[in-house]
């Protein structure tokens, strides 16, 4: 009997049964026929693979989008630009409309005080030399005549209406956007930046509070407190009018640290 020799992976020959010795030990041996190398087909080198060209086109923009995660991108795109503009944007249309809310609260006071100054004139009116004849005639009557005109005007006007839903506008969105911009903040440096603007800000929120919270006083006539609520919004408006420069500096450094989205 013929035994071919294999060579064992430490380079010494080992004698193997050959197929016929197995069948008389009883075993069955299945010999598979082995594809010859000429019919299996050749795997094209020039072939596209999907993900990867996928992946290359998408590339570029994953790119330029890392710059924007300021923080390691946890919050995703709340760190790029557009998020970081939201907060300017609305504070620079809360600017006008706080000096809108202004102005239609200053036209709705003219409208009451107006009723004290016509009250004044005719109490100046000269009186009827006796009882049943006509007042001698009066400059201050055509002057009189022209304030109630324009306090029929202001009345049509619907100024307090406006004032109030403005002032509720101020209150609700100020308060909302002002605490967004510092969370916006936080997400995209992971830290706030206590300074003129931060504290200015604080102090606009603060304020348009402590004017709302006199507004029930306002409607039961008292005057101090009405004058109390224009004081405030007085120094509001400064404050807010003089934290605009800070403002603008911050936006500028929005565009040079972050990327859109």
């Amino acid at each position: 009997m013929l035994a071919s020799q294999t060579r064992t992976a430490f380079g010494t020959a080992r004698p193997t049964r050959s197929a016929p010795s197995l069948a008389r030990c009883g075993l069955k041996v299945q010999c598979v026929a082995q594809p010859s190398r000429a019919s299996v087909p050749k795997k094209q080198d020039n072939a596209v693979n999907p993900a990867l060209f996928a992946g290359a086109l998408a590339a570029p923009f994953l790119f330029e989008a890392l710059p924007a995660l300021a923080t390691g991108g946890e919050f995703g795109i709340l760190e790029g630009r557009t998020a970081a503009l939201i907060h300017p944007a609305v504070m620079g249309g809360l600017f006008v409309a706080s000096v809108y809310a202004g102005w239609l609260g200053w036209q709705y006071r003219r409208s009451r005080t107006l009723v004290d100054d016509i009250k004044a004139l005719k109490a100046q009116l000269p009186k009827p030399a006796a009882e049943g004849e006509p007042a001698p005639a009066s400059p201050l009557t055509a002057q009189i005549a022209e304030l109630e005109k324009e306090r029929k005007e202001l009345i049509q006007g619907g100024f307090r209406d406006k004032h109030n839903a403005m002032g509720s506008i101020l209150l609700g969105g100020g308060v909302t956007i002002g605490v967004a911009g510092c969370i916006n903040t936080w997400m995209r440096t992971g830290k706030l930046f206590p300074g003129p603007h931060l504290f200015a800000g604080a102090g606009i929120v603060v304020l348009w509070a402590l004017a709302a919270a006199l507004v029930p006083s306002m409607q039961k006539g008292d005057n101090n407190a009405r004058n109390m609520h224009i004081a405030l919004n007085a120094v509001n408006v400064a404050l807010f009018a003089w934290q605009i420069p800070t403002g603008l500096e911050i936006v500028g450094k929005v565009f040079q640290f972050t990327q859109w989205p």
